[in-house]
């Protein structure tokens, strides 16, 4: 398996790859295909060289996308999803190889923090914890249990904490 970065091109494959990765637990359109789409047209969200897909033999069987987000309104740190791998790949580990290629990715763009909305139980795994630990509070209280943070080397507790907001196209998908 490779990851790499997305390029210009690869777009229509990201979103078929998102759908089909949603599509067993879904029964409409899924909305991270579309979150996706409009993530990568929000000049103000999208960071590109944080948009990474997985291959294996030179098929695309995964992609993960970090964005920006903002702790008090202001402090720039990273939101995390969505995160899709082919249902044919699902528990190979190709998800785990893109959070940790991601989270790696970051850390050598010197972001700070990444938070995201997920399974406590898998993503643990790499090093995400109750974003609360942090001091870091979900746009929705009922998230908390769900709501979680993985502090990279720029993290700062004395800066990097307070109410967490996603990119303005999270608002415009359910």
């Amino acid at each position: 398996m490779l990851i790499r970065r997305e390029r210009a091109g690869d777009e229509a494959t990201v979103h078929r790859l998102q759908e089909a990765a949603f599509a067993p637990v879904r029964s409409a359109p899924t909305a991270e295909a579309a979150l996706v789409d409009l993530l990568r047209a929000d000049p103000d969200a999208w960071l590109p060289q944080l948009s990474l897909i997985a291959e294996q033999d030179g098929e695309p069987i995964g992609h993960v996308v970090c964005t920006r987000a903002y702790l008090r309104g202001d402090v720039p740190v990273l939101g995390l999803g969505p995160i899709g791998v082919l249902p044919a790949h699902q528990r190979s580990g190709v998800g785990t190889a893109l959070l940790h290629a991601a989270c790696a990715a970051a850390d050598a763009l010197d972001e700070p923090l990444m938070v995201l909305l997920g399974d406590p139980g898998y993503y643990r795994r790499t090093g995400f914890v109750r974003a609360d630990r942090y001091r870091i509070t979900p746009p929705d209280p009922a998230w908390a249990e769900h709501f979680l943070a993985r502090p990279l080397t720029a993290h700062d507790p004395q800066l990097h904490h307070g109410a967490f907001t996603y990119a303005a196209p999270f608002a415009l998908v359910s």
